[in-house]
């Protein structure tokens, strides 16, 4: 009886666990979530990420009010490149994550988690997909 337990709770485990796209950032792993416009990555805290037209690869273009609109997803000190996610050094010196070489960023107007109301904003701001 206690092995059919133990393996109905790794199986239950197993099920309900985010794949992880990168570990050492400020938010934790990085995750993809199911929103109204299908699976997008997101930070542990659910909220959507998204991608910049203007940026080149590996680097930002959203400095100052942009910033402050589109918080950077930001990456400490001990962050290291895994697999598509890779740590980028932003103008002010500070690291930030990129996948697949675009900077990623959060969207002030998201209230909660799930929500992908940055996505098209102006045309140049897209959630970021897996």
């Amino acid at each position: 009886m206690r092995k059919f337990l133990v393996i109905g709770i790794m199986a239950l485990a197993a099920l309900t666990i985010e794949p992880a796209y990168a570990d050492g950032h400020s938010m934790g792993a990085i995750k993809k979530v199911k929103t109204s416009i299908g699976n997008v990555l997101a930070g542990t805290n659910g909220m959507s990420l998204y991608t910049f037209d203007k940026d080149t690869a590996g680097k930002s273009n959203c400095n100052g009010g942009c910033a402050n609109a589109w918080p950077p997803l930001m990456a400490d000190r001990n962050a290291k490149d895994h697999d598509a996610m890779t740590v980028i050094h932003r103008a002010d010196g500070s690291r930030q994550w990129a996948y697949k070489g675009a900077p990623l960023y959060f969207w002030q107007g998201d209230k909660k988690s799930g929500d992908v109301t940055g996505d098209g904003v102006n045309k140049v701001w897209h959630v970021a997909k897996p």
